[in-house]
């Protein structure tokens, strides 16, 4: 009976630490030719709320670059993958599984030619809107069913083929405006895991004025 009662007692023990912690996704291209990329705006924002955590992004796991940093009594890991794009569920799958997060401590931050520079939209689900890192993962996860932040870059100018756009770097004149929406982004995460999604969904979705 001692002895069920330590396991069944560890075990309740992984649960409660499970169930504080949440897994952070920036979503691009590794590399330095990517690395201001319209594409990897997922990595600059993660870049930007390990910034803020004071968190230092120096550990290479499950072909992901990763850290991890304290909100309250929460415990956030933040990754990004470095399998290019669309491989990415890769990593995301072998992280959750590692750090047994459930799915709906997940959030994926990526890329959406649909929605205008300063523009961030939050979402508990749905499809990966041709993004082809959504894809694996939800491919890998077998589930639509976990948070996205989508961070709008606007559509390509003129003729201009989209796969050619997303590869180009953000403008000069795009800067301020890129820094303004990666600051959203990294309180828009921050309430999510202080106050849950609903929070997070009502105060920041939208177009920044």
């Amino acid at each position: 009976m001692q002895f069920l009662r330590r396991l069944f007692g560890e075990k309740d023990r992984m649960d409660q630490e499970s169930s504080n912690v949440y897994l952070i996704v920036g979503l691009g291209n590794p590399g330095r030719d990517y690395r201001l990329t319209r594409h990897n705006i997922g990595f600059m924002a993660i870049d930007a709320l390990a910034a803020s955590l004071g968190c230092k992004l120096t550990k290479v796991q499950f072909k992901a670059i990763v850290g991890s940093a304290q909100l309250g009594n929460r415990k956030i890991i933040l990754a990004k993958p470095q399998t290019f794009m669309n491989l990415s569920g890769q990593a995301v799958s072998s992280l959750m599984h590692f750090y047994r997060i459930p799915v709906d401590h997940l959030m994926v931050m990526n890329d959406d030619l649909d929605l205008p520079l300063g523009t961030i939209r939050i979402r508990p689900s749905g499809g990966s809107a041709g993004q082809k890192g959504m894809e694996s993962i939800i491919e890998r996860l077998g589930t639509q069913e976990f948070a996205r932040l989508r961070l709008g870059i606007g559509r390509p100018p003129g003729q201009m083929d989209a796969k050619d756009y997303v590869l180009q770097s953000f403008s000069n004149p795009e800067s301020e405006m890129l820094k303004a929406v990666l600051d959203r982004a990294v309180d828009a995460i921050k309430t999510y895991i202080d106050g849950g999604l609903d929070a997070a969904m009502n105060k920041f979705n939208g177009k920044l004025e």
